[in-house]
């Protein structure tokens, strides 16, 4: 079987090795329109649900040394007050950890680990998605250069849209399909070097969109000059009506949004000095897109952001792509009609991830930040017991863990 995949980020990268995991006969063949693998971004936190499929595919040695293992989620009010700890990963009883990291340090090793077991002759760079078709017996992909000049023609069994949110091959399919969605916030994200906070192992958040903004700090590189000292990712988000370009490597500036954040000055940690300190920062709106009722098209299926574009929030974006890719190699290897497991694998996934799509808009994490500050007018409470009870805290965090499918029964099962 020979699989053509537009996209050499995350999901395309994930999915070239768990099919040549799975698939004796398989021929697997990357297109990325980059013409050198520069990964864009910043921090991701991979839950259990992606390390389980990372460390089945031999990766989880090599991230774990790279990143930070989460100890647990934090909770607090814009006013630094703590609302409520949980334990993460490892410790929240999970046989696989949470880890912190760089997005550099994930697509560095996906890329080598595809280059050393499926060869750098089946990467190819510089090639972007510009037309497709199909008959009953295989499908074609024509790609073009940087410069928008013809440049290569692949014929394949199945092709694989893994081409992001800008995707190429879904446009194919829905050709009049509006811009993202954008819902009226805006992120930064940045990165910083600064001595441990708290555990020195905390994903944090702070502080409530709809009463000032909000702040989402972790760690994902530890002791970096031999003294203690680690990168920090934080973003920031806050509500506007203007929106930054769509584009991960757009460039943002701290005096854009620091006055929200600029008296976050706690005694476990100086948020402004943590933003105004930034190495880098970048500027990008909070986009997604409807959910759609099909991704599979005869012998061409979508993946990661190009099949359902999300909010970046409770770690969901990529590993909602490294799912994908274990759920289609697992199709492809069970049924041998193409067409079918393309199928099968939208008929898995589909409903799932559309669920999180809208429950990352109306119900995220942050909701239990929200229902706080709410409650108390963003004002100093004595207990946090007044304001609500741990009954409600489990059910908000547990109730998003079941839907993201990172709850430790969920985890288990696979």
């Amino acid at each position: 079987m020979k699989v053509l995949i537009s996209g050499g980020g995350i999901g395309g990268l994930a999915l070239a090795l768990s099919l040549h995991q799975r698939l004796d006969d398989v021929e697997v063949h990357v297109y990325e329109a980059a013409s050198t693998f520069k990964p864009l971004g910043l921090g991701i936190n991979l839950m259990p649900h992606a390390t389980r499929v990372l460390s089945q595919l031999g990766l989880g040695e090599q991230l774990t040394e790279l990143a930070v293992e989460a100890q647990e989620f934090t909770f607090y009010t814009s006013q630094g007050q703590h609302i409520y700890s949980e334990p993460t990963g490892l410790r929240a009883g999970h046989a696989y950890p949470h880890l912190s990291i760089h997005r550099v340090d994930l697509h560095h090793v996906l890329y080598h680990t595809v280059v050393d077991r499926i060869g750098a002759d089946r990467i190819h760079t510089d090639r972007r998605l510009v037309d497709l078709a199909q008959d009953d017996n295989s499908v074609t992909a024509e790609f073009a250069d940087h410069t928008g000049k013809p440049i290569d023609t692949a014929t394949g069994d199945v092709l694989i849209g893994a081409d992001g949110l800008h995707s190429a091959a879904r446009k194919k399919f829905y050709p009049y399909e509006d811009a993202p969605v954008f819902h009226g916030i805006n992120m930064w994200r940045g990165v910083t070097l600064a001595k441990p906070f708290l555990t020195g192992a905390s994903a944090t958040r702070i502080g409530a969109l709809n009463k000032t903004g909000k702040l989402t700090v972790y760690p994902m590189r530890d002791d970096i000059d031999g003294e203690g000292t680690q990168l920090i990712n934080w973003v920031a988000e806050i509500v506007t009506d203007k929106a930054s370009p769509t584009d991960w490597s757009a460039p943002g500036r701290v005096d854009d949004f620091i006055q929200f954040f600029e008296d976050w000055k706690f005694d476990w940690l100086d948020c402004d000095a943590l933003l105004r300190n930034a190495e880098s920062i970048l500027s990008y709106p909070m986009v997604d897109r409807d959910p759609v009722e099909r991704w599979t098209f005869g012998r061409v299926t979508l993946l990661g952001d190009a099949a359902h574009p999300m909010y970046p929030r409770g770690g969901n974006g990529a590993a909602q792509a490294i799912l994908d890719a274990e759920a289609l190699a697992g199709h492809l290897s069970q049924q041998r009609d193409p067409k079918a497991a393309l199928a099968d694998y939208e008929k898995e996934r589909l409903p799932i991830v559309n669920n999180i799509v809208l429950t990352n808009r109306a119900s995220p994490p942050d909701v239990l930040i929200e229902t706080v500050e709410e409650r108390t007018g963003g004002a100093i409470f004595e207990r946090i017991e007044d304001v609500i009870s741990i009954e409600e805290i489990t059910a908000i965090s547990m109730g998003y863990q079941k839907v993201a499918g990172y709850d430790t029964a969920t985890v288990a099962s696979k």
